[in-house]
């Protein structure tokens, strides 16, 4: 099911959240916005690394192989993400945003729109967790410190696929 994550997330959000103005960050090859655009959702990556959509995919509702036509294209911002960023977004999305998820949450406060993290790792990100705690419940506890009330979800993928979320900031 790894493989598999990011029509999982989507699936997800279209569940959650009603089509909005979202930012995949970290979003690498665009796949997760693209499938999002396909739903009616204004998606924008920003990832410092460009990549081509993939050619292919499975949708997992249809239970069929779908070919991404070569003219598909994402809006993107090629740049590592800073909290400035997130001001014309209603929706901060981070899957393995390595270095991102404290900023994501920074940048939520500060501009008061939602968030869904489903961290990683901790790859040069500000914040450490403390001997024996799990870098999911500290960044958590980062979230609350910041006034957020947050929503732990799961999705049905191997390895990292617990996270949690916000619908808006408390402002």
């Amino acid at each position: 099911m790894k493989k598999f994550r990011f029509q999982l997330l989507h699936l997800w959000l279209i569940q959650n959240y009603p089509p909005s103005k979202v930012a995949d960050i970290g979003g690498g090859k665009g796949f997760l916005a693209y499938l999002l655009q396909c739903s009616g959702w204004d998606a924008t990556v920003i990832d410092p690394v460009y990549q081509s959509l993939p050619e292919k995919y499975k949708d997992l509702t249809l239970n069929q192989r779908i070919k991404i036509p070569s003219t598909a294209r994402v809006p993107r911002l090629t740049q590592e993400f800073e909290p400035h960023l997130a001001k014309h977004f209603d929706l901060l999305v981070g899957m393995h945003a390595h270095a991102c998820n404290v900023k994501i949450i920074d940048a939520a406060r500060e501009h008061h729109c939602g968030f869904v993290l489903l961290p990683c790792c901790i790859i040069d990100e500000p914040l450490s967790p403390s001997p024996g705690e799990h870098w999911l419940e500290c960044l958590a506890g980062y979230a609350i410190q910041k006034g957020f009330a947050i929503h732990p979800f799961r999705l049905n993928f191997r390895g990292q696929n617990i996270g949690f979320f916000v619908k808006t900031d408390p402002a």
